[in-house]
């Protein structure tokens, strides 16, 4: 096979009714991919509530999903093979998984509570069930392909053709399937109404299969058709395929290289997913375009291939260039990223948002440029080794399609979970991700060298292809700087490069920028902004931890922070003489290290009184009996991908159980980073499940919610005492707050207030994330939400206040209703409006470090910056 010239093939007859099965046959497997996509994106989004976030569990987990796709494809293609009505078998196939992948999403559901527990009596035993049950329903996946592959009974020689179709019809649904949760699915009908839809996707494709017209006899090699007219022969109960024949040492080696390909494509996903994040963002519409990018890929490149074949005449040849062609231009891809990038995708938005006015459309547009130009190229070549593999493997040989299809897929799928596994956990941390994908696309070209070398008789040209890839191969891995995503990160964001580091779950860097005369550092990961040491996150970090330790009603003696971030917030609670026991949950080692880079922390990583816990917020709550007086949260924003497990109703529920009596949790609220209705949902999530509840403000675009089960009274004498210690009221003060007074008029409203404003919004809960999936951020949102917080403002209910603590009060809120008002003028554009107040409050308390660092120092009205100006927003604020 593909050695010297074949004959041309024979038209017997038009062959209608063959291509009219092999589209069928694709639609169905197109809307099996749908749902193949559909609930792999739901149960790794419920998985990560049941195991945590953490890179090695998330990984482990997810590798149960594609070791099961594997498995099926390996044993279930051989089964089909023996089925006598093999469009049955994948009937039974389809309506099996729908069954078994509802069971399964409803039982991760509320899972969390076992596996913790388990986990504790003997670690092994909840692993054990979550390869269960993200197992099971995947190994039935795996067989839909073979199956259907199996009951269009091609003809000798046509096996590349009808494969590499079925699987591009089965990858562009999951192309469909890879978009339709985030943008439609999970937003409609939350997480377990998407799981339900799925199934009936896998239900419809399966009862389509009875509509498959029977299959004409296999045809003589050498022709492309005989007649479909059905026969006796062709009716009756078809005989078994023969199974036992053994395999060939070209289909030995094929199946050994493509098992190799697999590993080093998924090596590619975990690099690409860590690179590309710098040119998107980080919600979750952005990772599901470049998923779809990737699968449209594979499904293209599958589909142009498959036309001709089983037509080439030098397969092997074909095969490795493919191979060595992916990973170099993977390579050369990353190492050609630059300014030019951004500049294309910002023209792509500008076009996308003239033609559509929808700022989502042109945020996705954004992400496609980004994703079509470091993911597609590498993946089309590897959608078209697909094909390849399955003829090299098959041999001219008919009726062990199934087991041949199934074959490709497993060792892709199973090489795909090794390559994740060893590039993620080993390569990446030992030698950065430009370095791993250097040695990925030099394994690649000797994979593809040895192909082309097995091609007889021997090509000049197709060897000198195969040295050619692997010498541009070791020239770009030499030449491209280790360092090359720092750069791109420095140059992007504008700022001086203080630290770096490239982990198993992320990148991790310190920037030190400038605004105006100020300057400070900020830590990004994954290339995005998540917090700084600039005066406005020092300012709500620091509140976020003092502010309810002084309000409590109790003796607080314990303390959790969930994020270390800068430290800022952990570290605040070194300051508070009174704790006894002081917890932080981190996920990433990384920024623990990096929180030396930043000041205001008082060296919260290396201090001994801090017990630091690596694992995410959500899993030490649910792993940990430890009970806590304050629990605050220093989290991403919240339509960040994964973090609304940090803000739903649910989570809430969880911290409550871990309080003491009389215990408090405070929730950092970002204003500026998503719209009014998502803020409202994230509020009643809060107060749902906390009946005393309030609001204080804590910088321009921050504010911090204070929950608990029993009444939090306002004891002024407390209060003042609690502040008088030495290192709470030196702590303070240096971000404005140097009185009780000033952390007073901080108050904005209670439970009641917060109730008005929420109105019948729904709340944010595991099924229904909301805030995850919200509408892109609408332009001036912030300006009228923050307004209408403050609209609610009422004297905070202080126990025996006296007159002079009230007059204070009053007075500390003047101050800060002037210094907002100048902002939002700032943010409109009205500067003689923000010059007039900013004047007026330089003179009633121009010593104030906060109010004097937005313009330059102290009594300097006409400064560099603004409230609101570049660089002040939420975590964003430096």
């Amino acid at each position: 096979m593909g050695r010297g010239r074949r004959a041309a093939p024979q038209r017997t007859t038009a062959p209608e009714p063959r291509q009219q099965r092999q589209r069928l046959a694709g639609a169905l497997l197109f809307l099996s991919g749908v749902a193949a996509l559909v609930f792999q994106i739901i149960w790794i989004k419920q998985l990560s509530l049941v195991v945590g976030v953490d890179v090695y569990a998330v990984t482990t987990a997810v590798s149960a999903f594609f070791a099961g796709l594997g498995l099926g494809g390996f044993v279930l293609g051989r089964l089909a093979d023996r089925a006598t009505r093999p469009a049955a078998f994948y009937l039974a196939l389809e309506l099996a998984i729908a069954a078994c992948a509802v069971i399964t999403t409803l039982v991760l559901a509320r899972f969390a509570p076992a596996f913790a527990a388990m986990e504790q009596w003997f670690a092994p035993l909840p692993w054990a069930c979550v390869f269960v049950l993200v197992g099971a329903p995947a190994f039935l996946m795996g067989g839909t392909l073979p199956a259907l592959a199996r009951a269009l009974a091609p003809a000798a020689g046509r096996a590349g053709f009808v494969g590499g179709a079925l699987y591009a019809a089965n990858t562009a649904g999951a192309v469909v399937g890879a978009l339709a949760p985030v943008f439609i699915l999970i937003p409609v009908f939350g997480v377990q109404g998407a799981a339900l839809a799925a199934a009936g996707l896998n239900v419809a494709a399966g009862l389509g299969a009875l509509l498959l017209p029977a299959p004409s006899p296999t045809p003589a090699k050498g022709t492309l058709a005989v007649t479909d007219r059905p026969t006796a022969r062709s009716t009756a109960r078809r005989a078994p395929a023969p199974t036992g024949a053994v395999m060939s040492a070209d289909a030995r080696l094929a199946l050994g290289l493509y098992a190799i390909a697999g590993g080093l494509a998924l090596g590619y996903e975990v690099v690409w997913s860590q690179v590309i994040v710098q040119f998107i963002s980080t919600r979750a519409f952005a990772f599901s375009v470049v998923l779809a990018t990737y699968l449209a890929g594979l499904a293209v490149g599958a589909a142009i291939l498959a036309r001709f074949v089983d037509r080439i005449r030098r397969p092997w040849a074909v095969f490795g260039l493919l191979l060595a062609g992916a990973g170099v231009i993977a390579l050369a891809e990353v190492a050609l990223l630059g300014r030019w990038l951004a500049g294309t995708q910002t023209a792509a938005e500008a076009m996308m948002l003239t033609w559509t006015g929808n700022a989502l459309a042109g945020a996705s547009a954004r992400f496609l440029v980004a994703a079509s130009c470091i993911v597609l190229a590498p993946t089309l070549l590897l959608g078209a080794a697909f094909p390849l593999a399955l003829r090299l493997v098959a041999g001219g040989q008919a009726g062990r399609t199934g087991g041949h299809v199934g074959a490709v897929v497993s060792v892709n799928t199973l090489g795909g979970v090794l390559g994740a596994l060893v590039t993620g956990l080993v390569l990446v941390p030992a030698f950065g991700l430009v370095r791993t994908l250097a040695l990925l696309a030099l394994a690649a070209a000797v994979l593809g060298l040895l192909a082309v070398w097995r091609e007889k008789p021997a090509l000049r040209r197709a060897r000198a292809g195969g040295w050619g890839a692997l010498a541009v191969a070791v020239l770009l891995a030499t030449t491209t700087p280790a360092g090359r995503l720092a750069e791109l990160l420095t140059e992007s964001r504008r700022g001086a490069l203080v630290a770096y580091e490239e982990t198993r779950g992320a990148t991790v860097a310190v920037l030190e920028q400038s605004m105006g005369r100020n300057r400070f550092r900020r830590l990004y990961i994954q290339g995005v902004s998540n917090s700084g040491d600039a005066m406005p996150s020092l300012r709500y970090m620091r509140l976020q931890a003092l502010l309810p330790l002084v309000i409590h009603s109790g003796e607080p003696r314990s303390a959790l922070v969930i994020g270390m971030g800068t430290g800022i917030t952990a570290g605040a609670l070194l300051r508070y003489p009174g704790l006894e026991k002081r917890v932080v949950a981190e996920l990433l080692p990384a920024v623990v290290r990096a929180a030396s880079q930043f000041s205001g922390n008082y060296g919260v990583a290396a201090d001994p009184r801090v017990d630091i816990r690596m694992r995410d917020g959500r899993r030490e709550l649910l792993r940990s009996n430890d009970r806590y007086d304050l629990i605050t949260l220093e989290p991403p924003p919240p339509a960040a991908a994964g973090v609304v497990n940090l803000y739903s109703r649910d989570f809430y529920a969880l911290a409550r159980d871990r309080l003491n009596a009389g215990g408090m949790v405070a929730q950092w609220l970002p204003l500026a980073t998503q719209n009014g209705e998502d803020t409202r949902s994230l509020v009643r999530a809060f107060i749902d499940v906390f009946p005393h509840a309030s609001l204080w403000t804590t910088d321009f675009h921050e504010m911090l919610l204070v929950g608990s089960m029993t009444p939090m009274e306002l004891d002024a004498g407390r209060i003042a005492s609690r502040m008088a210690e030495p290192q709470v009221a030196a702590t303070l003060a240096e971000v404005g707050v140097a009185s009780p007074a000033a952390l007073l008029a901080t108050w904005v409203t209670d439970r009641k207030g917060l109730a008005a404003w929420v109105g019948d919004v729904p709340a944010v809960t595991d099924d229904h994330p909301r805030i995850e999936y919200g509408a892109w951020l609408r332009p001036g949102v912030f300006q009228q939400t923050l307004p209408s917080l403050l609209a609610l403002r009422t004297p905070p209910p202080v126990v025996n206040p006296g007159d002079e603590l009230t007059a204070a009060i009053a007075a500390e809120g003047e101050r800060l209703d002037l210094f907002y008002a100048a902002g939002l003028h700032a943010q409109a554009g009205e500067r003689e409006a923000w010059r007039r107040d900013i004047v007026r409050l330089m003179r009633l308390d121009g010593d104030n470090p906060y109010y004097s660092w937005f313009t330059g120092g102290p009594r300097r009205p006409g400064g560099s910056a603004a409230p609101g100006g570049a660089g002040v927003r939420g975590p964003g604020a430096g």
